[in-house]
């Protein structure tokens, strides 16, 4: 018989939030295939869990990585694979392993436990449309322009996680396009120094903090209608006129201006095109 894929979440902060299936079941299992194997070491050791057989899985894990994992599987084994923090998977790596188990017709057991994605809704106030979770947006060029716009045009409640040396310029980037939009910065989940800071878009970006410690950024519910304001024609031509006048491009233009009035990316494009001419 094959052995099972535990994917196991571990505490994002707290220890406390360790639950007892997962503690278990890092216990019993052959092999834990981890991030980062020097954290994963000592939250073992503070749970008196043996490390036997502790090996890396992350982001830059090679196929023959993966196909290790897989061999002790078919082999009988149990393996468990964690995260850093937080639920695996999620922004996270272990999916290529995940999706090769189930290739093979391995089992694949979710132990859940701590989310930061569904902590920071808990806290932020703004979950009753349902939501979208974006993770880590692109850092820079049209794929980011693209995620922001995202972002925009999603009506539910959206989760974005950032790193905090990005933190302030994100913002400033969501705030352009929504300024009037509702949002939580969710700070330290779980920890010691935990704080959730709420207000608009536009006031959250004008706060000139250093943002220090594991970031979720939650936007509250929208739609174009709920702006309270009226976006003409003559203010669309506006908007073009300076994002040409700043050096951007078309595509990125049209994805920015048709999240921030509402109106349709390919009806703005052929207006961006026009204004250009």
């Amino acid at each position: 018989m094959k052995g099972k894929l535990y994917v196991v979440a571990t505490p994002i902060g707290n220890l406390g939030d360790m639950t007892a299936r997962a503690i278990e079941t890092l216990r019993s299992v052959h092999t834990i295939c981890a991030e980062d194997t020097r954290r994963t070491r000592q939250l073992l050791s503070h749970f008196a869990i043996p490390a036997r057989n502790l090996t890396s899985l992350h982001a830059h894990s090679t196929d023959a990585d993966v196909r290790r994992a897989i061999d002790l599987l078919e082999e009988g084994h149990d393996v468990a694979v964690v995260t850093d923090a937080g639920t695996p998977i999620v922004s996270d790596p272990g999916e290529a392993l995940v999706r090769a188990a189930i290739a093979q017709e391995i089992a694949v057991v979710p132990i859940p436990g701590a989310s930061a994605v569904l902590a920071a809704l808990m806290a932020s106030g703004l979950a009753e449309t349902g939501f979208r979770f974006l993770g880590f947006l692109p850092r820079t060029g049209p794929p980011r322009h693209a995620a922001i716009a995202t972002a925009a045009e999603t009506p539910e409640s959206v989760v974005i996680f950032e790193a905090p040396n990005r933190v302030q310029s994100t913002l400033h980037d969501l705030a352009e396009i929504m300024p009037n939009r509702e949002a939580c910065v969710a700070r330290e989940i779980t920890k010691l120094h935990e704080e959730m800071v709420r207000g608009s878009l536009a006031a959250l970006a004008a706060d000139e903090r250093e943002w220090i410690g594991e970031i979720a950024i939650v936007l509250g519910g929208f739609s174009p209608e709920a702006r309270g304001e009226t976006i003409d024609d003559v203010a669309i031509d506006t908007r073009i006129d300076e994002e040409l006048a700043a050096g951007g491009h078309a595509k990125s233009i049209a994805e920015k201006v048709a999240a921030w009035s509402g109106r349709s990316k390919r009806d703005i494009y052929a207006r961006v095109l026009d204004r250009k001419r």
